[in-house]
């Protein structure tokens, strides 16, 4: 579990997922300047030896969302990815098998390799070094399933794939505040998508529409949503 070092149980609680909210909350709104913010804050507090593994893992996931919004908006996010790499590094140095940081550096090195060059077979065969651990240790984890599904050969996004992983997000119990929690909206707006590509119109309404449900401020889903007018 991650844990921060120094703080009662129930502020721990509370700042992990305060922290956890307002990353996925700048991502979904794209709110890039919101999201630095947060990566900065986060950035000073490591430096000055706030905390422990819990900073490291919330200063890479931010990293991890700052590379997906900078490669919309702005080129490939390599550099931010790197740092998501980075920070998990010091997780995996403590415990080699803390499966939420093994698939999140699987994701940040896969995200990593897109703008990269001479090194990209490497930072690729390091992402699904990391994703075929975090499978073994933790086949069932809904976030492992659902970078399973968007890593899998043969198609971008398998559909059975992505089936299995937004069933896992549903049949999750809920979580504790403190312990990562994120995934659901996305693996169920990927699902939507893929199944309207597929040509299943009613499928992908079904499943964008559960996207909102979790994230009524996702602007991805808002605009997947828009896309399926008149089907």
């Amino acid at each position: 579990m991650l844990m921060l070092l120094g703080m009662p149980l129930g502020a721990l609680a509370q700042a992990g997922g305060d922290l956890q909210a307002q990353i996925i909350y700048a991502y979904q709104t794209e709110d890039l300047n919101a999201l630095l913010d947060i990566e900065a804050g986060l950035r000073t507090r490591v430096a000055a030896g706030e905390g422990g593994a819990a900073l490291h893992y919330h200063l890479a996931h931010a990293a991890y969302r700052h590379a997906l919004l900078t490669a919309r908006e702005q080129g490939l996010g390599g550099h931010a990815a790197g740092n998501c790499v980075d920070e998990l590094k010091e997780i995996l140095r403590q415990d080699a098998h803390n499966v939420e940081a093994l698939v999140l550096q699987s994701a940040c090195y896969a995200r990593e390799a897109l703008g990269a060059t001479l090194e990209a077979p490497l930072l690729r065969r390091l992402s699904l070094h990391r994703l075929k651990e975090a499978l073994r240790l933790a086949p069932g984890n809904p976030r492992v399933l659902y970078f399973a599904a968007l890593a899998a050969p043969g198609a971008d996004h398998p559909l059975a794939q992505l089936k299995t992983a937004a069933d896992a997000f549903g049949q999750a119990s809920a979580t504790a505040t403190d312990v990562p929690g994120w995934g659901d909206a996305e693996a169920y707006l990927a699902l939507g998508e893929e199944m309207q590509r597929g040509g299943d119109a009613l499928g992908a309404r079904n499943w964008i529409e559960r996207s909102l449900i979790a994230s009524p401020d996702y602007k991805a889903a808002q605009r997947a949503r828009l896309e399926l007018v008149g089907h």
